[in-house]
């Protein structure tokens, strides 16, 4: 048996962002993805051993950064917390601004999935980070706010350079968690 071009593979990778970003993971189907491609679902499956595969591969990158900024975050405390959370969130917000937008209506859903776990752990230890460590309510609803933002504004802001955009997030984030921007 031949094995799979790295060409295919990468091209489902593409056709399946593609599609998820139209239609959503739910309303994609391997058949949708083949299509795209022009080759058959089987050919689809030979590469990935269902859908969950291929959006697991795509988000792949996203988790790995946002688990090496939860290590960072681990140590510190406070403002030091609250700063370097901002910095890492958007950096990571504009860097996988694709993959946010791509599941930004279905992520309570794919949380619920095997491959997004470490993910939902993670975001509750940044939340609590970006709420500096603190226990009152309105330091913890802030970051809720603040991703949802950064998020939206990652999706409907696509097109512009991350050179500004993500300093215009660290600004609006900081501002809005209530801190002086230096």
């Amino acid at each position: 048996m031949a094995r799979p071009t790295p060409e295919t593979h990468t091209e489902i990778l593409a056709a399946a962002a593609r599609r998820f970003s139209i239609t959503g993971f739910k309303g994609t189907s391997l058949q949708d993805i083949a299509r795209e491609v022009g080759c058959s679902k089987a050919a689809v499956l030979y590469h990935f051993a269902n859908k969950e595969a291929i959006l697991t591969e795509l988000i792949a990158p996203a988790i790995s950064a946002l688990e090496t900024l939860d290590a960072r975050l681990a140590s510190l405390t406070g403002d030091a917390a609250r700063s370097a959370a901002i910095t890492g969130f958007v950096e990571l917000a504009v860097r996988f601004r694709r993959e946010i937008s791509l599941l930004r209506s279905e992520l309570p859903e794919l949380l619920q999935q095997p491959a997004f776990e470490p993910i939902q752990r993670r975001t509750e230890r940044l939340l609590d980070a970006l709420a500096g460590r603190s226990e009152l309510p309105a330091d913890r609803i802030a970051p809720l706010v603040v991703c949802a933002g950064v998020a939206a504004a990652c999706a409907e802001f696509g097109e512009l350079p991350d050179d500004e955009l993500g300093p215009a997030l660290v600004t609006v984030a900081t501002r809005a968690l209530g801190h002086p921007v230096h």
